[in-house]
Parts: structure tokens; sequence; C-alpha cells
């Protein structure tokens, strides 16, 4: 199985960078993690609205530069699915029975996924109606995915 973090912008903090890593490590029991980052855009303060899109849409083209066509796409967007750890690992297990082999899980940056990425997207998850910097997503999600990799194992894991 194949996983993919496909995020806008890179890391620059150490400790999230420690965080993940030490997940990607436990993962590789499970399955094969992938973190990739594609350039964000600069945005300035007071956007316009019209100058906000733009910059979503030319990150989106680089998201989109990146998925396969066969991959079975996750956008992480407030207004997506909500789960508990239990369903999210249910959930988890089958998109892997059901998808293609290879499942990707995005992040967008700043200002949020344009209309593009999240119409190529066959499922919408949500962590939670807050707003969490995108760095720190990165360490939940692949938290959430090794925690998901441990029930479905029927290893134990923290409540």
């Amino acid at each position: 199985m194949k996983i993919t973090i496909l995020c806008v912008g890179k890391i620059k903090e150490k400790f999230y960078r420690d965080a993940i890593e030490e997940y990607a490590k436990r993962l590789t029991r499970y399955c094969k993690l992938e973190v990739i980052e594609v350039m964000d855009e600069q945005t300035p303060d007071k956007a316009s609205v019209a100058l906000e899109e733009q910059i979503k849409a030319k990150e989106a083209e680089r998201i989109l530069s990146r998925i396969k066509e066969d991959t079975f796409l996750c956008t992480l967007e407030i207004g997506g699915k909500k789960f508990d750890s239990e369903g999210f690992a249910a959930w988890m297990d089958k998109a892997v029975v059901e998808g293609r082999g290879s499942l990707c899980f995005v992040i967008g940056g700043s200002l949020g996924l344009h209309a593009s990425v999240t119409k190529r997207a066959d499922f919408h998850l949500s962590f939670s109606d807050m707003t969490f910097p995108h760095q720190l997503m990165r360490v939940v999600l692949c938290e959430q995915i090794y925690r998901a990799f441990r029930i479905n194992h029927g290893e134990p894991y923290h409540k």
C-alpha cells in the first residue's frame, strides 16, 4: 500500500519535521509513505479575493500535476466528512480495499484548496471545524494514519 501526503509549502520548524519523520518511520511496517511538497505562493496582507483565487489556482496546478490518474485522492477540508479514530480506520481500510492501490491525502496552503482540486477529489475529509496550521496538520494526519493502521491490525493504541 502506498500513501502519499501532498502538501503546499515546506515545513520550517524542526519539531514538526521530527514528528513527521517519527511517524514515517513507524509507518514503514504498514505502508510506503511519501511526502511531496509543492511550492506555495506568497500571499500579501489584505490580498483581494481575486488575487487569493489566482494564488490558489497556481498552487492547484502544482498539486494536480503530481497526482496520477489512478490515485484515490482525499482532500483535507473543513467541510469534509468527520470521523472518530475507529471510523477513520474503517474508512482507510475500505479505501485500500476498494481503492486503486494508492491513496493520496492533500493538504492545501494558507488559503485552502482551489475548486479544481476539490473537484478532482474522491473524498473530502475533515479533522475539525477549527482551522489548523498546515504544518501541524501534517503531523496530525501522520499520527491518525499510523493509529488507523494499528487499529486495523488489532494492535493496541491510546484512546
